[in-house]
C-alpha cells in the first residue's frame, strides 16, 4: 500500500480567529466542557486546549458513545478519572447521558458556589464554555441541554462560526464556540482518524487509502463485524486485496472483472461513519502510549 498519509495541514482562517476568541473569552467562564468523539478521544482532542484554558476546571464529554465500543468507552472514563478529570459518555443526538452534565458541573464547581454563597451571591449563574473540533456534536449537545433547538446543527464541519451564549436554566449558561482544529497534525494516524470519522473533509486524504487504513484497524480488533456485514471470513494482509474482497462481496464490479475499489472505499467509510458495521472505537487507552 502506498503511503499517502503525509502530514495534513487544514487550518482555515476562521479557525485562527476562533482560537484567538476562545483565548480572549476564557476569563468569562468558570469551567470548560470539552466534547470529544468517543471513537477517537485522542485524535479529537485539541492539544492547544490546555494552554488556552489554563487552570479552569475541565469536564470531558465522550460524545457519539452510541457509535463507540462501550467497553473501550468505560476504559476511557476510568482513564480520565485516574487523572482527576470528570468524563461522561453522552449521545448528543438522543440526549443519552446529557442529564449527567449539570450535576457534574455543580460538583466540579462546588468550591466556587460556596464562595458565591459566602459573598451573598448565591444567585450568580455558572458559566461553562463548550469546545470541540468540527462535527463533534457541540450544537446538538447544547440543544438537548437547553431544551430548545437554539444552536445551529448540521452534519458538516465548520457550521458554528461565532461564539454564542445559551441559558440552560437560572443557574447555568453555556458559551458555544466554533469547532477548532490545530494548525498541523504531527501524527499521521491522528489525521487519518479524523478523516475516517468525517471531522475533516474527505478530500484531505485519498479515499481508497483511507479505506485501506480503516480495514487494518478493523482486522485487528473487529474482524467479526466485517464477517457479519460483508460475509468475508478472512482478509488478505494486503489491504488493497482486502478492499477488493469486500467490494466483490457487494458486487461492485467494473468491466474486465475488476473491482470498483473507489466505490467500495466510499461504501466502507460511509457504513463505518453511519455505524452500520457496529460500535467501533479506533483508539483505546493504549493509543496514548
Amino acid at each position: 500500500m502506498s503511503d499517502n498519509s503525509a502530514n495534513i495541514n487544514w487550518f482555515p482562517g476562521h479557525m485562527t480567529k476562533a482560537k484567538r476568541k476562545i483565548a480572549e473569552q476564557i476569563t468569562l467562564v468558570d469551567a470548560v466542557a470539552e466534547i470529544l468523539d468517543a471513537r477517537i478521544p485522542v485524535s479529537s482532542q485539541n492539544p492547544d486546549l490546555p494552554e488556552l484554558i489554563g487552570n479552569k476546571p475541565h469536564i470531558v464529554l465522550l460524545n457519539k458513545c452510541d457509535m463507540a465500543d462501550p467497553k473501550v468507552t468505560r476504559d476511557w472514563i476510568s482513564y480520565y478519572k485516574d487523572r482527576g478529570v470528570v468524563a461522561i459518555a453522552v449521545d448528543s443526538k438522543s440526549g443519552a447521558g446529557v442529564g449527567e452534565f449539570k450535576p457534574q458541573v455543580l460538583t466540579v464547581l462546588s468550591d466556587k458556589l460556596k464562595k458565591y454563597e459566602e459573598k451573598g451571591m448565591s444567585g450568580k449563574k455558572l458559566r461553562v464554555m463548550v469546545v470541540g473540533i468540527p462535527n463533534v456534536g457541540k450544537s446538538s449537545f447544547i440543544n438537548h441541554l437547553a431544551g430548545k433547538s437554539k444552536a445551529k446543527v448540521e452534519n458538516r464541519p465548520g457550521v458554528t462560526r461565532g461564539n454564542q451564549w445559551y441559558a440552560v436554566d437560572e443557574k447555568l449558561e453555556l458559551l458555544d464556540t466554533p469547532g477548532v482544529l490545530w494548525p498541523k497534525f504531527d501524527s499521521k494516524t491522528v489525521g487519518e482518524h479524523l478523516a475516517m470519522t468525517g471531522a475533516v473533509a474527505d478530500r484531505i486524504l485519498d479515499t481508497e487509502f483511507l479505506a485501506m487504513r480503516l480495514i487494518e484497524i478493523l482486522k485487528a480488533g473487529y474482524m467479526p463485524l466485517i464477517t457479519s456485514r460483508y460475509g468475508v471470513e478472512e482478509l488478505s494482509d494486503d489491504c488493497y486485496e482486502a478492499l477488493c474482497a469486500v467490494g466483490k462481496k457487494r458486487g461492485m464490479m467494473i468491466r474486465g472483472g475488476e473491482v470498483d475499489t473507489l466505490r467500495a472505499a466510499n461504501m466502507l467509510l460511509e457504513e463505518f461513519r453511519n455505524c452500520k458495521l457496529g460500535r467501533i472505537t479506533l483508539e483505546g487507552i493504549d493509543f496514548c502510549a
